[in-house]
């Protein structure tokens, strides 16, 4: 699987973690245990550090980059979909970041949010506890969004890497 260091910036990736053999992991990106990177996504931390905690999940053809002055942090149990874009935003414990969705620098996205498909979250916007942050730009919806989905879906990430672990192989 592409794992590459960047001059002094080396990835750390939890050995319980599951990184895809098509998912590509550049520089300073820490992966934490039970934690899944799927094909076609882009860690890339050649400028600033990427942190994805546990059992986080990042889906096929997701971007996730860091600038020098705002690290990009997933917390514990989230799930970033298909084809979204995070740099340089915190994303707290069991949040869920919809596929297509775009979440930029000093942004904030707080537990049991979740920002919906498509979404744009702008820089410095924070989308509170449990809220939905829906359109482009994103407009938020307050008290729509919570914890108990989004940690059944981390879950069934977390089932589906250690499947992935035992019985992918390339023909």
């Amino acid at each position: 699987m592409p794992i590459y260091a960047f001059g002094d910036r080396t990835p750390s990736i939890h050995p319980d973690a599951f990184v895809h053999p098509d998912a590509v992991i550049i520089g300073d990106v820490r992966v934490g245990a039970d934690s899944s990177v799927w094909p076609g996504a882009v860690l890339r931390g050649d400028y600033g550090t990427i942190i994805v905690g546990e059992r986080t999940s990042i889906q096929d053809g997701a971007i996730v980059h860091a600038i020098a002055d705002y690290p990009t942090v997933i917390g514990d149990d989230c799930v970033v979909g298909h084809l979204a874009h995070l740099e340089g935003c915190v994303v707290h414990d069991r949040a869920l970041i919809g596929s297509g969705s775009i979440v930029l620098h000093e942004a904030t996205v707080f537990s049991g949010a979740t920002v919906g498909a498509g979404a744009v979250v702008r820089n410095r916007m924070e989308v509170p506890a449990n809220a939905l942050a829906v359109g482009v730009p994103a407009t938020i919806k307050p008290d729509v969004s919570g914890e108990e989905s989004i940690l059944e879906n981390a879950e069934s990430y977390v089932e589906n890497a250690k499947r992935y672990k035992r019985e992918l192989r390339r023909l």
